[in-house]
C-alpha cells in the first residue's frame, strides 16, 4: 500500500472528511482491521486565506510548498491538496517536490466524463469559478462545456465558503439559497454540478436534489484509495 500524502488545514473541517473517507475506502477495499497509511500537514488557513485576499499567490504557493515538502520527507508516496481553490498553485507545488501529485479537476473530470456528463455546472470559491486554473483544465485537458452562476449568485456561494462553512456553521437557510442556485444551473442546460469546494458537501448532498452531484472531496478521496491500492 502506498503512502498517502494530505497537505490540508483550508479548511480543517474538510481535511477531517478526507481523513475518514481515505481510511473508510481503505477498509472496504482491504477489510479487517486495515487502515490507510497517511502522512498529514495542516497549515494556518487565516495565513493563506491572507494571501488569498491580497493576490499574493506567490505567498501561499511558498507556504503550502513548505509543508508539501514536510509532507514528502515523512514518507508519502504522493500528495493530495485538500482544497480546490489551492490548485491554483499545484504547478508551482508539483515543481518543489519529487513525488506525483493527484490533481483534484483531474479525478474530477475522470469520475464526470466516467458517468457521461459533458455539459456541467461548477460551485466553488470566486477564485475556482472565475478563474482560469480549475474550469480551464477541465475545458482544455478533458473538453468539458464549464458553466458557472450569475456573479450575484457566485457572491452568495463564496460568501457561504468562506463565512459560514470554513468557520463550521451549516445553516438551512444557505443550503436553500444554494439547491436554488443548482436549480437554475439545471434550467441552463448543465447535467451536473461539480461541488467544486471541499467544504460545499457540508452543505449540500445528493439526498436534497435530484441534479446529480460530484462532490470533489469524496472524489479526491476515492481516487486517492484507488492510487494508494494500485500496482502500477
Amino acid at each position: 500500500m502506498r503512502t498517502i500524502g494530505l497537505l490540508g488545514g483550508m479548511s480543517w473541517e474538510s481535511t477531517v472528511t478526507y481523513y475518514q473517507l481515505i481510511n473508510k475506502g481503505i477498509k472496504k477495499e482491504l477489510g479487517g482491521l486495515h487502515s490507510a497509511q497517511v502522512i498529514l500537514t495542516s497549515v494556518d488557513f487565516q495565513l493563506i486565506e491572507t494571501c488569498q485576499a491580497q493576490g499574493d499567490w506567490q505567498g501561499a504557493a511558498s507556504i503550502l510548498s513548505k509543508a508539501a515538502l514536510s509532507v514528502q520527507a515523512g514518507g508519502a508516496d504522493f500528495l493530495l491538496i485538500c482544497t480546490n481553490t489551492m490548485h491554483k498553485v499545484a504547478s508551482a507545488i508539483e515543481a518543489e517536490i519529487d513525488i506525483p501529485l493527484l490533481h483534484i479537476a483531474d479525478a474530477t473530470a475522470q469520475a464526470l466524463i466516467f458517468q457521461g456528463v459533458s455539459r456541467v455546472a461548477l460551485l466553488g470559491t470566486r477564485f475556482t469559478m472565475e478563474q482560469d486554473f480549475y474550469k480551464g483544465r477541465l475545458t482544455d485537458v478533458y473538453g468539458l462545456d464549464v458553466v458557472i452562476p450569475s456573479n450575484a449568485d457566485r457572491a452568495i456561494i463564496h460568501h457561504v465558503i468562506y463565512h459560514e462553512l470554513c468557520v463550521g456553521k451549516v445553516l438551512e437557510s444557505s443550503k436553500k439559497e444554494y439547491l436554488r442556485i443548482i436549480d437554475q444551473m439545471a434550467d441552463q442546460g448543465a447535467e451536473a454540478v461539480i461541488l467544486g469546494c471541499t467544504e460545499i458537501g457540508l452543505l449540500v448532498t445528493q439526498d436534497d436534489t435530484d441534479m446529480p452531484l460530484f462532490d470533489t472531496t469524496k472524489i479526491h478521496a476515492q481516487a486517492a484509495v484507488a492510487y494508494a491500492l494500485s500496482t502500477t
